[in-house]
């Protein structure tokens, strides 16, 4: 941890650095997750040329290296040189809701950097911040990841944890930031539809929470001006009372996702094999 912490304190110019090596070994070399991410893309673009998917592919990889080495920058990072490449937009709309003693429910797809994202959140604001997170299981990184995502105050709760913790504190007003892309476990109950052109299992846990405790819940938007700099925009899916149609906020989030990654195709996580399992 002691070495981490030394290459965490270099400037992001010069960890880009490192990140370029990275780049051209997963890419080029190692050709990490290749089959996967090319079936995805091909899969979600069926309009666009091989050209262009080439050309995502690349792009991808570049974010996702640049987001390794920006991780571990994140363990050392000033609040201010945090707050100059991190731009939170129209955070009052969640602001307004925990400060009048509301949950809020966050959900967050898998774009990059969703760590620079949840740590500047928490470096920024003043209300209670939550996050749900899959344990790691080798040791050295879970610690590594943990100490980069509670630096600020947030309140890490491990997902099998979950439903235990929002119990006891169902009735404190707090942000709650869920994953909402993550595959379903064979024990939850999934909810398809078409997401990407593809057949997708979804988990329901925010829109529940929702529901059944008037909660609101809000859709982080991503894009990346330039290297090393992300913007999140939050804007509503839906507020109490909400629609009472099953999966009416689920299939907004979808639709937001969706949205969000034709806009900024490059930054959503391709390697995550999310469409491996099928409907029956």
């Amino acid at each position: 941890m002691f070495i981490i912490k030394l290459i965490s304190r270099l400037p992001l110019s010069v960890l880009y650095i490192f990140s370029d090596f990275l780049y051209f070994l997963a890419c080029h070399v190692l050709q990490y997750r290749k089959k996967v991410i090319l079936d995805n893309l091909r899969n979600a673009f069926p309009e666009k040329s091989e050209k262009e998917i080439q050309r995502i592919k690349k792009d991808f990889y570049r974010n996702f290296t640049d987001s390794i080495v920006e991780t571990v920058k994140f363990l050392t990072i000033s609040k201010v040189e945090l707050q100059e490449r991190v731009k939170l937009v129209n955070y009052k709309i969640i602001h307004e809701r925990v400060k009048a003693g509301k949950l809020v429910i966050g959900v967050c797809p898998h774009f990059f950097n969703w760590e620079a994202h949840l740590l500047s959140a928490t470096a920024s604001w003043d209300i209670p911040v939550e996050t749900v997170y899959q344990k790691v299981n080798e040791e050295f990184f879970e610690n590594l990841m943990y100490q980069i995502r509670n630096r600020f105050g947030c309140y890490l709760v491990e997902r099998t944890s979950f439903q235990r913790n929002f119990i006891k504190k169902r009735n404190e007003p707090r942000l709650i930031v869920l994953a909402a892309d993550q595959r379903p476990t064979h024990s939850d109950i999934r909810y398809w539809r078409s997401f990407m052109n593809q057949e997708t299992a979804f988990f329901e846990g925010a829109e529940k929470i929702a529901k059944r405790f008037d909660s609101s819940v809000i859709f982080g938007f991503t894009t990346k001006p330039k290297r090393g700099h992300y913007t999140f925009t939050y804007q509503l899916i839906s507020d109490a009372p909400h629609d009472a149609a099953d999966h009416s906020i689920t299939d907004r989030f979808v639709e937001l996702t969706e949205e969000n990654i034709r806009k900024e195709p490059a930054l959503y996580l391709w390697s995550h094999n999310r469409w491996r399992e099928k409907r029956d």
